[in-house]
């Protein structure tokens, strides 16, 4: 199974949906395999648990790093989620958290269900290089069957860790605006949140409520046009289409009026891909030009 696997990673793997190349490692048996997972992925943490030896120590460490175009790291203190909105459709870690359950792999001996994970809480605290972190990957910290307690922790920990740019991302904005008065900040902090079509704008006022000191959106996957999208009070804006079997289309127009909102404003614009099944072939040109910025 493994000479096939390279075989696979060989011949491209953005040709091949992550779960499916997922599935046909099985289980990390070796160090060559675990590597090659990890980079086809896009980081997720699997936990130090499966089938790994003495070198436990190296792969916490490739665990940690990520594809994802506008991170470095992923932290997932939670795993799991329910669905809330149309984006979830088409969930990635839903899809992964089952692959890795499937695998043998502890983290995620519950599948999807959200759970708490204390023995890597404090995981940040140990990365001396200063990264940005994407905070919970695979779940959203703002879950209702997270407790106040826990969030509150994670956010005890993100203020610590001064070195780390934290970016964290939710569509339950309702709770967010409900907690932020009680939860330490610090300017390391980078509070998010995903609004994939124009009903859920409200969400990015209930972001405005927060004393993050960086706040961003996230239209991805941006599945209609936001025509009332007003960037005031926001400092970056990130847009991608769906990715994936199933990929709902994203229109250029709908991404090029977002993006012109932003340079009106002087709101750093990200624009991560246009998506499809094959990601990749799509690229992430937005009329002819790369669009990379983040916020100062």
């Amino acid at each position: 199974m493994g000479e096939d696997f390279k075989q696979l990673k060989r011949r491209g793997r953005d040709e091949y949906e992550r779960d499916e190349l997922i599935f046909r490692v099985g289980f990390l048996s070796s160090p060559a395999n675990l590597i090659a997972v990890i980079e086809a992925t896009g980081g997720v943490e699997l936990g130090s648990s499966g089938h790994t030896t003495s070198t436990n120590k190296h792969y916490e460490v490739i665990m940690a790093t990520t594809k994802i175009e506008w991170s470095e790291k992923v932290w997932n203190p939670v795993t799991g989620c329910t669905k809330v909105s149309t984006g979830c459709k088409h969930c990635y870690a839903e899809k992964m958290a089952y692959r890795l359950q499937g695998m043998g792999q502890a983290k995620y001996a519950n599948g999807f269900e959200v759970t708490i994970h204390l023995d890597i809480l404090k995981k940040p605290l140990k990365w001396k290089k200063p990264s940005r972190v994407f905070v919970n990957s695979m779940s959203d910290l703002f879950h209702e069957e997270v407790t106040e307690t826990f969030i509150g922790l994670v956010f005890e920990v993100m203020c610590k860790a001064k070195q780390h740019q934290f970016q964290v991302l939710t569509k339950r904005s309702e709770r967010l605006a409900e907690l932020a008065p009680d939860l330490p900040w610090a300017d390391n902090i980078w509070m998010g949140v995903t609004v994939e079509k124009e009903k859920y704008l409200h969400r990015i006022d209930h972001l405005r409520q927060t004393p993050a000191a960086t706040k961003f959106i996230s239209f991805e996957p941006l599945l209609g046009p936001v025509s009332d999208f007003d960037p005031t009070g926001i400092d970056w804006v990130i847009v991608g289409g769906e990715s994936g079997p199933g990929a709902r289309p994203m229109e250029e127009e709908w991404a090029t009026e977002i993006r012109d909102k932003c340079v009106d404003a002087g709101v750093a614009f990200f624009f991560k891909q246009w998506g499809g099944r094959n990601k990749k072939a799509a690229g992430c040109l937005l009329e002819e030009r790369v669009w990379s910025e983040y916020p100062a």
